[in-house]
């Protein structure tokens, strides 16, 4: 993670970074790891944590007490932001393909708390599984080479969205949430497990099963375009 903070300058002298804290294990690594980062990290900056909650009534009030207690005991302000999305995404649009625009609304009401609490930055949990599984969606769904931009400035609530893990597995982050038993809070959306990205994730499973540094491969060839060689017209 500090190489890729370092690499693309996420995090300069004086810094306010809202982390966006869903409660899943890579939100939740992503502050412990900003966490442990910010006390001997060379640029000064202060972190708090944002919940947006989208409001799916399965969700668990007392894991959710279990996250406010971590946060507490960090002596982190902890902010849960109270939304309609679920109920805008399946009950009003019945979205059949729900991620993208989930995605956009979250992004929105996360940035917004972070325009309010004087933040500006707000970092999000996204690895490079998610770097790859991106590329794979928009090169077969919408034919463009495009993937997670490590930062980029939002206008409109005078944000920098950073994504500090770009460069870590998700196996690693998996494997760090049990070990540090982070209060990992269950995703009940429906959508869940059951979307083009899982499918794309599946792909780059089967992929390795052939070839086994395909990963790296692919990370690789995203990290370099000095070496990419695509038409011009």
């Amino acid at each position: 993670m500090r190489r890729a903070v370092q690499d693309f300058k996420m995090i300069e002298d004086g810094d306010k970074v809202a982390v966006g804290v869903s409660g899943g294990k890579d939100s939740l690594i992503l502050f412990e790891s900003l966490y442990r980062y910010s006390k001997f990290s060379p640029e000064k900056f202060t972190l708090l944590a944002v919940n947006v909650n989208m409001g799916f009534k399965e969700t668990s009030e007392e894991e959710l007490e279990r996250l406010r207690a971590y946060f507490r005991e960090k002596e982190v302000p902890f902010i849960e932001e109270k939304t309609d999305i679920a109920e805008i995404i399946f009950d009003v649009r019945k979205e059949s393909n729900p991620c993208s625009l989930c995605s956009k609304l979250r992004r929105g009401a996360l940035c917004s708390v972070a325009q309010r609490e004087g933040a500006n930055k707000v970092a999000l949990g996204h690895h490079a599984d998610d770097v790859l599984e991106t590329f794979l969606l928009s090169l077969m769904h919408e034919g463009r080479l495009s993937t997670l931009a490590p930062t980029s400035y939002l206008s409109k609530t005078e944000t920098t969205v950073i994504r500090p893990l770009l460069y870590v597995d998700e196996k690693d982050i998996r494997g760090a949430a049990r070990r540090y038993e982070l209060p990992v809070v269950f995703n009940p959306c429906p959508a869940d497990k059951h979307t083009r990205r899982e499918f794309m994730k599946q792909l780059v499973e089967d992929l390795r099963a052939e070839i086994p540094d395909v990963r790296k491969s692919m990370i690789s060839a995203i990290c370099h375009p000095e070496r990419y060689n695509l038409w011009k017209k």
